[in-house]
């Protein structure tokens, strides 16, 4: 089985869930909701950063796989409930949250995303 880190493309931005390749609507719907989920210390949603790793939809629930900017994030338990609630809503399904093990990397921001930081 491939996963998403095998998928990605060069480009590190650009992550393809599990669930794009099996749920591909429920996986845009779950995007969008997750751009509600927004990283206070940063001022960008989860999305824009690249946190979400993967989303697998299977048929009594799902599961995001999630990494945060740094290991000693303070926010990282909101921001894991906030995700965890907006992705059960979106999927309609009990959904979990596993840390992904990958170290943050400013390549992971979406296009555009890091301008205001000057990092793009």
């Amino acid at each position: 089985m491939t996963t998403p880190t095998q998928i990605q493309q060069e480009d590190k931005s650009k992550v393809v869930w599990t669930a794009e390749a099996t749920h591909p609507e429920i996986a845009a719907l779950t995007r969008e909701k997750l751009r509600e989920v927004t990283d206070p210390e940063i001022g960008l949603n989860i999305i824009e950063l690249g946190l979400v790793r993967d989303l697998v939809i299977k048929p009594d629930a799902a599961k995001i796989t999630m990494i945060m900017t740094t290991p000693f994030c303070p926010y990282a338990p909101a921001l894991l409930e906030m995700t965890r609630k907006q992705a059960q809503d979106a999927t309609a399904k009990p959904t979990t949250i596993e840390m992904g093990l990958e170290m943050w990397d400013p390549a992971y921001m979406e296009e555009g995303a890091g301008a205001d930081w000057g990092l793009f």
